[in-house]
């Protein structure tokens, strides 16, 4: 037969009525509690199942949910003609935060990665060339597979050139998104050293590019014009291996 009532926990001193409709006589048990209901019961309604004296906390879920204005005897209907909340009508709120100081760990956990002067880690240590348009993709491309074929590059990660189609031709915010996607590269701390390589007529100019980098590390970062050079692949190839 299923379940007429429920108390929901242990603690509570009331039960809810699962039925359609409880008449009053009715004795039921329920968490290990036999009670005889004294008035006509539906669904969610409470029914005590022991006396509540007046002023008592009516327990609920566990907690009291407010308290018997008269007493009440087992078995009776539990609502708002004996329950009232215990909120006063005007509460004054107040916070009172626990807090607890945060000790370091004796041994705190650790991961191998690259430090740079600025303080960002990167997982990775690459060299990188990136172009500031498109029409110097080919001549990074060279200078990449130079450095891979005549140098030892087996103690850093890898060696790729970032190649893309922008960097001329583009106007207002379209331009600066260039202009501030690729400065985001230029300073990623997963790579060790950048080349950053412009043709010298692009809408994209490194001086331009530079003030969008804001401070960066001379050290890892240079710059290469392949229009004020004889040949940019044989001196993107000397920065690469420095």
């Amino acid at each position: 037969m299923a379940k007429r009532i429920i108390r929901i926990n242990q603690a509570d001193n009331v039960a809810v009525v699962l039925a359609d409709e409880i008449k009053a006589g009715e004795t039921l048990t329920e968490g290990g509690v036999t009670v005889t209901l004294k008035d006509d019961l539906i669904r969610g309604h409470k029914v005590a199942l022991t006396d509540i004296a007046q002023g008592c906390d009516v327990v609920k879920y566990g907690y009291p949910i407010g308290h018997a204005t008269r007493h009440i005897t087992a078995g009776e209907h539990v609502h708002s003609h004996n329950l009232a909340t215990s909120l006063d009508l005007d509460l004054e709120y107040t916070y009172s935060p626990v807090t607890t100081e945060a000790k370091p760990s004796c041994n705190p956990p650790t991961i191998n990665g690259y430090l740079r002067a600025n303080g960002e880690m990167g997982i990775r240590n690459e060299l990188w060339i990136v172009p500031t348009v498109g029409c110097v993709n080919g001549q990074a491309q060279a200078i990449v597979k130079r450095l891979t074929e005549e140098c030892d590059t087996s103690h850093i990660d890898d060696v790729r050139a970032f190649t893309h189609n922008y960097g001329c031709s583009q106007l207002g915010s379209d331009h600066e998104n260039t202009r501030s996607a690729l400065a985001a590269l230029i300073k990623h701390p997963n790579t060790g050293g950048v080349l950053v390589l412009g043709l010298g007529c692009e809408n994209n100019q490194l001086a331009t590019l530079r003030d969008t980098l804001g401070d960066y590390d001379p050290s890892r970062i240079k710059f290469l014009v392949a229009q004020e050079v004889d040949d940019e692949i044989e001196e993107g190839v000397a920065i690469g291996k420095q």
